[in-house]
């Protein structure tokens, strides 16, 4: 593509020594640059891109963008492109260069701090019930239609629910490619706050809630909240939760048309009333608005679940789905990966394992209370669970307190200690679980051994909750990721029990 036809797509630059040429591609990674590429130096929040322009020019690249402000020394014999941000240029020169894709597709953003992922899939599955041509893009999975798409962060240890530009303006252009109509995105506060979606308008952009997470990049929670913001300046209809304080202030502030959804206040849009908590059964609820009166049942276990179902119905119904597929879609939801998601365990166990994302205060909370209306009598709530490294330290005492208040036992091991020590994580999070010192607890740093314990130690009618890696297969350590799927783990520990009791029944 000709290097103008791409600067088009910027809304301010400046070019030194102009020169028309062709482009071969695009990347903001020195190592991935080829023969004729574009070269964007970013400021990452480890290294920054311009110091690797020698290496991009020795590389091959054509030409090179660079951020105002920022020293570079560009050779003298390649063209230099200088923009306000770079970020920002990145998404708008890969969205050209990959056609507009986003111009093509109906695009509905979900963001918050939880429920991201269970409102995108409950989105997805009214859509295609509709016959809509569905992708999505997010911390599970990017699908497009029922093909799965190929993402390649920079960082091969990044879990990235919004990836990176190079590869998700790639992505949708496969969508288009693909027949696909309607893509539901996870919107991220980093992908936000760093400028990856800016050059795309949302037909829809959903709120679902903002507690403390991320506080190690923001800063804090104003910061944290203006990036989430941001989104909601790009889209035609914000979809807010009303009963968060966040939510709220958020829908004073927007400019497009707001709808505002509540399990509490009949001033909302769209109102949940009539709620029913059916415990693993699910929840069901009626929704009243000025344009519709309609019954959801959502099987997804939790209260958390009224709200999530709501902000995807309200959406379908801004946006003329019927209530009958409405409620159809949502009644077969077979549930999201990782999310309250029940482990399949052999007949003969008579307690009960659920895996699910929770690694924040506010998300373990709302686990460990549903997940303790499915104890009955005597049954004890076991919870395993640890904190991610490289990550908000500021959250493990909370969440350690929180963990002793509301379980029985608790296992605390490692979730991803990345280049910490899981000794040191383990250390933290016990600060606040001694806040309740009357809760047994034990520390186990191996996360297969931890899972091992619990089973071993689980009796009749006990709930066992492994907490943190939701629907991850691996565990990332100072070496690198491994393969762990605890869900496998959890069954097999399972069926070495229920062997090693049929065992002691034939012997006795």
């Amino acid at each position: 593509m000709e290097l103008y036809r791409l600067l088009s797509s910027l809304e301010s630059f400046s070019y030194e020594k102009p020169k028309d040429m062709e482009i071969s591609g695009i990347s903001s990674d020195s190592r991935r640059i080829k023969s004729g590429d574009l070269f964007v130096c970013i400021r990452g929040l480890h290294t920054d891109g311009h110091a690797y322009i020698e290496a991009a020019a020795r590389a091959g690249a054509a030409a090179v963008v660079t951020e105002a402000g920022c020293e570079a020394r560009v050779p003298a014999h390649i063209p230099q492109i200088t923009v306000p941000s770079t970020r920002s240029a990145l998404a708008r020169l890969c969205h050209a260069w990959y056609g507009y894709p986003g111009d093509r597709l109906r695009l509905i953003a979900v963001t918050g701090t939880n429920g991201k992922t269970s409102v995108s899939f409950m989105l997805r599955a009214i859509w295609e019930a509709s016959m809509s041509h569905c992708g999505v893009i997010g911390t599970v999975r990017c699908d497009s239609g029922e093909r799965r798409l190929a993402n390649s962060p920079h960082d091969p240890l990044a879990n990235m629910t919004t990836p990176d530009p190079e590869d998700l303006y790639r992505m949708l252009a496969e969508m288009v490619s693909d027949g696909v109509d309607t893509v539901i995105m996870e919107a991220t506060s980093h992908a936000l706050a760093l400028g990856k979606l800016d050059a795309l308008h949302f037909d829809v952009a959903v709120f679902t809630n903002l507690t403390p997470e991320h506080l190690d990049f923001h800063g804090d929670m104003e910061q944290y909240f203006l990036a989430k913001s941001k989104l909601f300046d790009m889209c035609d209809l914000a979809v807010i939760n009303g009963d968060d304080p966040y939510g709220a202030r958020l829908a004073g502030q927007v400019s497009c048309p707001v709808r505002l959804c509540s399990a509490k206040r009949a001033a909302a849009d769209y109102l949940a009333d009539d709620i029913e908590d059916h415990g693993v059964h699910g929840v069901t609820y009626r929704i009243r608005s000025r344009n519709a009166r309609t019954t959801v049942r959502c099987p997804i276990p939790g209260t958390f679940s009224v709200m999530n179902s709501l902000q995807a119905a309200s959406v379908a119904l801004e946006r003329g789905k019927t209530p009958g597929c409405i409620h159809d879609a949502l009644a077969a939801l077979g549930g999201v990966s990782g999310r309250m998601e029940r482990v399949r365990l052999p007949l003969e166990a008579e307690y009960t394992v659920f895996v699910d994302y929770a690694h924040t205060p506010d998300a373990l909370e709302n686990l460990l209370r549903t997940a303790r209306g499915f104890c009955r009598g005597e049954n004890r709530l076991i919870l395993l669970f640890g904190c991610g490294g490289d990550r908000d330290r500021g959250k493990r005492p909370l969440m350690g307190e929180l963990a002793a208040r509301l379980a029985d036992l608790v296992i605390v091991t490692s979730d991803n200690s990345r280049s910490e020590e899981p000794r040191q994580i383990m250390e933290e999070i016990l600060v606040g679980m001694r806040a309740c010192p009357e809760t047994p607890y034990i520390a186990i740093e191996d996360r297969r051994e931890a899972i091992g314990y619990a089973i071993a130690h689980a009796g009749e009618g006990d709930v066992i909750l492994l907490a943190g890696k939701g629907h991850e297969s691996y565990e990332i350590d100072k070496t690198g990721r491994h393969p762990f799927d605890e869900k496998a783990i959890a069954a097999e520990y399972a069926r070495q029990r229920a062997a090693r009791r049929e065992h002691k029944d034939e012997n006795d």
